[in-house]
């Protein structure tokens, strides 16, 4: 068999919708903030672009802001406010709030002070998903995204973060979606595109693509694309339940994303684990992808009470819209070849 991804909550790779869209907008040559013939081609395609990404987002296209990432809208969103958050949210998030949200061993986090507070929908690790309280400030909806139904309108949320690449578009493009009649201290000042929310020629090839891969993105949830990984994500971890009796399925008894599983054992490293199904021709994660390559223990994982001896045995295996059941197979037998190898060198 070729090799396996089974990775996708840290990139999906490009979409071919993305990519014939990416093209199209290569041969364009006119600047978006230009009022000439060539420049509103190029308008128009980044406008079409957003609509695709409002409707499959459930919001207001004029209420997008195009930014290079979830990372830099969170920035965006949260510098300088001071809100609280849990420890469970992405570093990105960490990065600018307090971390005094409790979260209890089923990975739940309790919000006292929505106005004041950040909170993702669903965790990148785990796939354990939260309920947002009304009038939330602040949530991170990367991994949601494209995975679960989503209505940002209906939410309640005041601002919310989404990435291209986390739904088969580019690298490099992200938004930051603002409630009406919200607005937000510019941080890149300049020329005032996005309407002086974020200043700089917009990334015209990477919004195209984000809104092509949104738009797919959306069409595969309404035919059923969650309801068929819920199903795969069942079988892989039955599959390798019947390999092993010591093995955790973090969340297995919470709500959560359909096609997520983290796997600890206890005593056999994840980092192992990882090199060991790369050798073998599957691609799985030891956590969150976002970390410059290291590799290092879950803070996910400690903050909902498991020791650090545990955390650092966490895999997370993440299946995406192309993944078959012949693959989830293949590598539950996989893993379960080098867990009974782990086990007979009794370490």
């Amino acid at each position: 068999m070729a090799r396996v991804y089974l990775d996708h909550n840290a990139t999906m790779p490009l979409r071919p919708e993305a990519r014939a869209a990416m093209i199209e907008a290569m041969d364009l040559v006119g600047n978006p903030s230009s009022v000439h013939a060539e420049g509103r081609a190029a308008k128009g395609l980044m406008e079409r672009a957003r609509g695709q990404i409002a409707e499959a987002i459930g919001a207001q296209a004029a209420d997008i802001v195009f930014v290079s990432g979830a990372t830099e809208a969170a920035a965006l969103a949260l510098a300088g406010r001071g809100l609280h958050g849990a420890a469970i949210e992405h570093d990105a998030v960490r990065s600018w709030i307090t971390e005094d949200l409790p979260v209890n061993a089923e990975g739940r986090v309790t919000v006292t002070d929505p106005a004041r507070s950040t909170l993702q929908v669903a965790n990148s690790e785990t796939g354990i998903l939260q309920d947002l309280p009304e009038g939330l400030a602040v949530s991170d909806w990367t991994q949601a995204f494209g995975k679960i139904p989503l209505a940002f309108d209906w939410s309640g949320v005041e601002m919310a973060l989404i990435s291209a690449h986390k739904i088969g578009g580019p690298k490099g493009i992200g938004a930051l979606i603002l409630k009406r009649g919200l607005d937000v201290e510019a941080r890149i000042r300049g020329g005032g595109q996005e309407m002086g929310r974020r200043s700089g020629t917009e990334n015209l090839i990477g919004i195209a693509g984000f809104g092509a891969a949104a738009q797919a993105t959306q069409q595969g949830l309404e035919t059923g694309r969650a309801e068929r990984l819920d199903k795969l994500r069942n079988i892989l971890e039955s599959a390798l339940d019947l390999r092993t009796k010591d093995t955790i399925f973090v969340g297995k008894g919470s709500q959560r994303l359909p096609n997520t599983s983290c796997i600890v054992t206890p005593g056999w490293k994840g980092e192992t684990q990882v090199m060991q199904m790369d050798l073998a021709g599957f691609a799985v994660s030891a956590g969150s992808a976002c970390s410059s390559g290291k590799v290092r223990s879950s803070n996910v994982l400690r903050a909902m009470g498991l020791t650090d001896g545990e955390a650092n045995c966490a895999i997370r295996v993440s299946l995406g819209p192309d993944t078959t059941e012949a693959e989830v197979l293949a590598f539950a037998e996989a893993w379960g070849a080098a867990y009974d190898r782990f086990r007979a060198r009794g370490r």
